[in-house]
């Protein structure tokens, strides 16, 4: 053809470049996550040679999410989400005020004010649900105990920045917004019910209605013997639920797709739906991290390196400490504060919405919506290594009692 299609330019070159960077990292016994946000790096706009559509990419990460949610969706029932809700409610929203207040004391210190330095602080409290799933995943601890804790906690986040996004435009001036940029402060409460309501109705009508629905059109599905519609089914439904929930219920894409994942979880073919899902899965989630990476400016790194490196240490040791104390404070054992630590050292997709959505009603500064990708794109490369290091310190454990049993008989 004689002109270059957008979307196919940007699935093949970001897909050979990720190859690329996947392969050397693995080679230099890295994980292959770093070498796909370096291949973003690489595409994006801010760097020289070929520059992959700043529209589409976006859009190709979205479905790398649903996907993504979908399948823990499939494996994580509702009753372990309500299993967990002891330790992931209380301990997601303290460790959510925790992070926010060491962001806030530290943009303080940056001469920002108040306002921005609230919604730079939760934008840097979220960690990735996304980051979670592939890093457990990864190290077979998706379907553990510790791993259902990790998940349902980052799904009290995603609901809690749900709601902060409903909020902020009426809270926006009241935080020292621009009055053109932001909602009435009266309708704060008429957001917030509304936002809930919406919420409310949704779960019950996946509950209600999805769990019978889903599970016999899966199989009548089935009965046809075509596998190719069986994936389609999967596929659409998912999308279905996840963009249905996004325009009607103002649920986000991942929180759908998650519930939708639950729900088919109730069918007696969920195994093959998620077997037959994976390698779809697996290139989308890919093309995801190299969405992150073209949106990291290298330049940041030499314009403000102490104000990344804060951030960094936020997100990477304060919210891990904050957490670790948080799980053992609520009788949790060492190994499961360690993972849950981990899981949180990470920041992802829900903080670009809030750092965008910051932007737009004038409440953060220019440079904050580069110091989250930074924080974001250094963060998720370190996160391996923050995994290795809780798994050595978690192994020892053990084995550390058994020498103070036997050194004090």
């Amino acid at each position: 053809m004689p002109h270059e299609s957008p979307l196919i330019a940007t699935i093949a070159v970001g897909l050979a470049f990720a190859f690329a960077g996947g392969y050397l990292a693995q080679r230099l016994r890295l994980p292959p996550l770093v070498g796909y946000l370096l291949a973003g790096v690489a595409v994006g706009p801010f760097t020289p040679g070929f520059i992959a559509d700043p529209h589409v990419a976006p859009q190709l990460a979205e479905i790398g999410v649903i996907l993504l949610m979908l399948g823990v969706g499939m494996h994580f029932s509702i009753g372990d989400l309500w299993a967990v809700r002891g330790i992931a409610l209380p301990g997601a929203i303290a460790q959510i005020v925790a992070a926010t207040l060491m962001s806030v004391g530290v943009a303080w210190l940056w001469g920002w004010p108040l306002g921005a330095s609230l919604v730079f602080g939760l934008a840097l409290s979220v960690a990735s649900t996304v980051v979670l799933l592939r890093t457990l995943e990864a190290r077979g601890r998706l379907n553990t105990e510790d791993g259902r804790i990790a998940v349902g906690w980052l799904i009290v986040e995603d609901l809690v920045t749900v709601l902060a996004l409903v909020m902020l435009p009426a809270l926006a001036h009241p935080l020292g917004a621009p009055a053109a940029g932001a909602a009435p402060a009266g309708d704060l409460f008429l957001a917030l019910g509304l936002a809930l309501g919406k919420v409310a109705v949704f779960v019950a009508l996946m509950l209600v209605v999805g769990t019978r629905l889903f599970p016999w059109l899966l199989k009548r599905v089935e009965t046809t013997g075509s596998r190719e519609l069986f994936t389609i089914a999967v596929i659409g439904l998912a999308l279905g639920v996840a963009y249905g929930s996004a325009r009607l219920f103002e649920v986000s894409l991942a929180l759908g797709a998650f519930f939708a994942g639950m729900v088919i979880k109730e069918s007696d073919l969920s195994h093959r739906a998620a077997t037959d899902l994976r390698p779809l899965r697996d290139v989308f989630a890919v093309l995801f991290f190299v969405a992150v990476g073209m949106l990291f400016d290298p330049e940041i790194l030499v314009q403000r390196p102490l104000q990344v490196a804060a951030v960094v240490a936020i997100v990477v040791v304060g919210k891990s400490l904050a957490a670790l104390a948080i799980v053992l404070a609520l009788g949790r054992p060492l190994r499961t504060a360690l993972t849950v630590s981990a899981a949180l050292a990470q920041i992802g997709e829900f903080s670009f919405v809030l750092a965008g959505l910051g932007g737009a009603l004038g409440l953060l500064p220019p440079e904050a919506t580069s110091l989250v990708v930074a924080g974001a794109l250094l963060s998720i490369t370190l996160n391996p290594l923050v995994f290795s290091a809780v798994e050595r310190l978690a192994s020892g454990e053990p084995r550390a009692g058994r020498e103070a049993t036997a050194s004090s008989t």
